[in-house]
């Protein structure tokens, strides 16, 4: 089988000061306003996140991704930035934001946070201004405006349709009263886009770069990182037109706003700006990509990392991890990049559910492709009489347990290390935030399910999410999976990641992976250095393992027969 190699990677001695720590970081997802509420008004904060800070240690992370903070009215769950060197008041204040990230040092945990570089909020100084200015002035040139179709610019300037259902235009009025120009948004009407051929959109982003690096932050994810710069021609393609080009477009470079190759200038002059520091600052792009085009975002000129999805969209399947791996490992290498592997985040529906859906097709005994099956799940309405709560989780352990043995970096969602399982229809309409529910009624049901606020306790008001409440009702079911039911109980999830992300910063070294014939399609094997082989049974039928010290397991067994859904780690 082949060895398949990545370059060197970082000391785990010394992560704080080693400038690769990032190449193989175990790296935690948290969600503010739904981690820990420190005053008790439902809503997550910074001396929140502060406080839970022992049990970030404990749990083996090396670093914190922080979901945006800003000020924002939360109508994209907090991806509408209305000031971007500036902290929610709901969430804290700048000071709060300097203790956390010092607590977080002592700690030994790095920080990421995540920037928004494609739209700000309609609520912005900028947009404002552009708002109350005439057409052509320099405050609407750092946004996208156009005049309108139709006798009297009625009709939006293209039939394009935003990413939250509805059009990628909303008309404005102007300072005098009447129907004015029309203003593009990829997202909800509330993000209006940058225009990012503006030199002064650029400076403010170098700017908030430099304010966040300079208050210590290591690194930023940065959100729809292939979505920045736009071709708005005077005559711009219809919708039809968009999708009878189809893929041609995308691999060219000239798709007129998603994954254009001049956005990777940008990130070529951001580049260099983390290298002015000591050690570098990291970046990793969120960019929905074809996979031929992914790697320029994660170059050495670039951001330096980029996420593959690929795992969170594959079925729990040894034939198709084992193409996502080596495809995944070989792009890096290319790239000079280490990968990164992940199964949720805020927003798609937690790994534990999908991986308890029914198959899709049961004539054909195959299931649902991930992101397939939890669009289905969440159109259902998300009940969990849909789900096997039990093959789920069972599934997910397994899953995650792999994951970490794999070089690169592996990015963990908050709550999957307790195995929640999505919310579904335990959230009424009248409580949902997200604004893909209230622009898809009937057809989405929106990504609230994945950003309840966790439970701490086993009992309470919000299971010691807080003193007052969650902002998101939390089900009953939570008792069990809290963190409180979980402490001391060897066999639950919260310890099998605590032991496995214990050993994880033990064992991992150089960043190689050698695939080992099992001699059966549904387990998948492999050897780390030091004699460390992650095996997993993706089959129903027992795999005798290898001879060697059992490291680890994801669910309990008896012997050398490895059951199904089982991922174990031996020492050679």
């Amino acid at each position: 089988m082949p060895t398949i190699t990545t370059q060197a990677t970082h000391s785990n001695a010394s992560i704080m000061a080693d400038p690769n720590w990032w190449r193989q970081a175990a790296v935690y997802q948290i969600y503010p306003r739904s981690f820990a509420d420190s005053n008790g008004d439902g809503i997550g904060d910074l001396k929140g996140v502060t406080a839970r800070i022992p049990y970030l240690k404990d749990l083996g992370i090396d670093a914190v991704w922080l979901s945006p903070f800003y000020p924002s009215a939360l109508a994209d769950g907090g991806y509408d930035v209305d000031d971007y060197r500036n902290v929610d008041p709901k969430l804290g204040t700048l000071d709060d934001f300097d203790e956390m990230a010092n607590a977080l040092k002592t700690a030994g945990i790095k920080l990421i946070v995540d920037i928004v570089p494609n739209h700000s909020s309609n609520r912005h100084q900028w947009f404002q201004e552009a708002l109350a200015s005439p057409k052509g002035s320099a405050a609407r040139n750092r946004y996208i405006f156009r005049d309108g179709l139709g006798d009297n610019g009625e009709l939006p300037p293209s039939d394009w349709d935003s990413v939250f259902g509805g059009p990628a235009w909303e008309r404005i009025t102007e300072p005098d009263g009447t129907p004015g120009q029309w203003y593009m948004h990829i997202f909800a009407r509330e993000q209006p886009d940058f225009n990012w051929d503006n030199p002064e959109v650029r400076a403010d982003f170098l700017k908030t770069l430099r304010f966040w690096a300079d208050r210590g932050v290591d690194g930023f994810r940065i959100d729809v990182a292939h979505a920045l710069t736009k071709n708005l021609e005077e005559t711009l393609p219809t919708k039809a037109d968009l999708e009878a080009q189809g893929e041609a477009l995308y691999l060219a470079g000239q798709h007129p706003y998603w994954d254009r190759d001049d956005v990777h200038g940008i990130y070529a002059e951001w580049r260099r700006l983390f290298n002015e520091y000591n050690p570098p600052r990291t970046a990793v792009a969120e960019a929905w990509v074809h996979a031929d085009r992914r790697a320029r975002y994660a170059s050495p000129e670039g951001l330096g990392q980029a996420f593959n999805f690929d795992l969170l969209q594959a079925d729990f399947d040894a034939g198709q991890f084992r193409t996502t791996i080596v495809k995944n490992l070989a792009e890096a290498q290319a790239s000079g990049a280490s990968s990164t592997w992940v199964f949720s985040n805020h927003d798609v529906v937690r790994h534990a559910t999908r991986y308890g859906l029914p198959a899709s097709d049961p004539s054909a005994g195959g299931e649902i492709m991930a992101g397939q099956a939890g669009k289905r799940w969440l159109l259902a309405g998300g009940r969990q009489d849909d789900v096997d709560v039990e093959l789920g989780l069972r599934r997910a352990r397994a899953a995650s347990l792999l994951m970490f043995a794999l070089p690169g970096s592996a990015y963990l969602y908050q709550g999957e290390e307790l195995g929640l399982q999505e919310v579904g229809s335990e959230i009424p309409d009248s409580a949902r935030q997200d604004p893909a529910f209230f622009r898809n009624k009937g057809v989405d049901i929106g990504r609230d399910g994945c950003r309840v606020p966790l439970p701490w306790t086993s009992g309470g008001s919000s299971f010691g999410f807080g003193p007052g409440g969650s902002h998101l009702p939390q089900p009953e079911w939570f008792a069990g999976n809290s963190v409180e039911a979980q402490e001391g109980q060897e066999d639950s999830t919260l310890s099998l990641y605590r032991r496995a992300l214990a050993l994880r910063r033990q064992l991992q070294t150089a960043e190689t992976l050698e695939l080992l014939e099992t001699g059966r399609d549904d387990v998948l094997a492999f050897r780390r250095p030091n004699g460390w082989t992650s095996v997993t049974n993706f089959g129903t039928e027992s795999f005798e393992l290898p001879s060697g010290r059992l490291l680890v397991s994801s669910s309990p067994f008896k012997g050398d027969l490895l059951p199904g859904a089982t991922t174990a780690w031996i020492q050679a």
